[in-house]
């Protein structure tokens, strides 16, 4: 018995990719991309909103480090000192770290799925090269993310230190989360630097020794960013912040230099040209005299006869 097997059609993926898929069509995808990305977020909500306890434990333990953070309660116990100023504040932190956690936890489903609805549109060595970026951007922000839980550590024991000694210290505890996890977004997010630099060298908008002008510019904003960005008035975290962002940026530039050099950039013929330099005319013109007169042409003869017209008499008998 003879089976027919038909051939398969053009996956969705072939059909954004070589323009066949109607509006329509991309709005279902879209609309079932995110239905997806939906699923992986709750399910990463599920298990933060169980982890939270510990979650929060290792959030509050730069704070509950510090001796002036205990107290005694009521039992007679040291515990760590922390109010709550609203009935709901509680439970409101506990779905905050498990959002959290949950964005964290289902990166890979959403970021798959939004990678998925994007990557049609992309030329291959697009593609390629966007694995590679996503793959570095990764423990780029992680790093950041530690750096800014050791600076909020430090920074609160210096902060305790340098204030009146022997006071008792009470924060309320959805400010503090908040403020822990805001430093640790924005210093994940300022690791990313390096990485926009390099994207726009591999995709040449500008060239290493251009990125490598830039470095009075840049240890400049490193050192302001970081003057803002850490919590401390002390020189530590916005030192250690600001060397860190000026080496992501030199360890860019070295990047930068290695693939001009694969790509062969900076052999061009204005490679040694300043940007301002005026490039030579050569002045090899003729000079501008008067053209040869031109005669004007003779009458051309007609080799037919041409026809006399009748007399007018003649013309009107023929009418009548």
């Amino acid at each position: 018995m003879a089976f027919s097997l038909s051939r398969r059609g053009p996956s969705k993926f072939e059909q954004a990719s070589d323009g066949s898929m109607t509006l329509i069509e991309h709005v279902r995808e879209l609309r079932n991309r995110l239905f997806w990305s939906s699923l992986g977020i709750i399910g990463g909500l599920i298990i933060g909103f169980i982890i939270s306890g510990w979650v929060f434990d290792v959030l509050k333990d730069p704070y509950c480090s510090l001796p002036s953070s205990w107290a005694i309660n009521a039992q007679g116990e040291r515990v760590c000192n922390f109010i709550v100023l609203g009935v709901a504040d509680s439970l409101i932190l506990k779905l905050k770290i498990a959002l959290w956690v949950g964005l964290i936890l289902g990166a890979p489903v959403w970021m798959y799925q939004l990678w998925a609805f994007i990557a049609p549109g992309l030329h291959r060595h697009e593609r390629k090269w966007a694995y590679v970026f996503v793959a570095i951007a990764a423990p780029l922000f992680i790093g950041g993310a530690v750096l800014a839980y050791f600076v909020v550590k430090h920074s609160l024991a210096f902060i305790q230190e340098a204030g009146i000694l022997g006071v008792t210290t009470q924060l309320e505890v959805g400010a503090y989360v908040g403020f822990v996890t805001n430093m640790i977004l924005l210093f994940g997010v300022a690791f990313e630097f390096p990485l926009i630099l390099l994207m726009l060298n591999f995709t040449g908008v500008v060239s290493a020794r251009k990125l490598m002008s830039w470095w009075r510019i840049v240890v400049f904003l490193s050192f302001g960013f970081a003057a803002i960005a850490t919590p401390d008035p002390g020189p530590f975290g916005m030192t250690l912040l600001a060397l860190c962002l000026v080496v992501l940026y030199l360890i860019a530039v070295g990047v930068a230099f290695l693939n001009d050099k694969r790509k062969g950039r900076g052999k061009e013929i204005y490679a040694g040209l300043d940007d301002d330099t005026i490039s030579p005319l050569e002045d090899d013109r003729d000079p501008v005299t008067a053209g040869d007169r031109i005669e004007a042409p003779s009458p051309v003869e007609s080799p037919l006869p041409v026809a006399k017209p009748l007399p007018l008499e003649s013309r009107f008998d023929d009418m009548t």
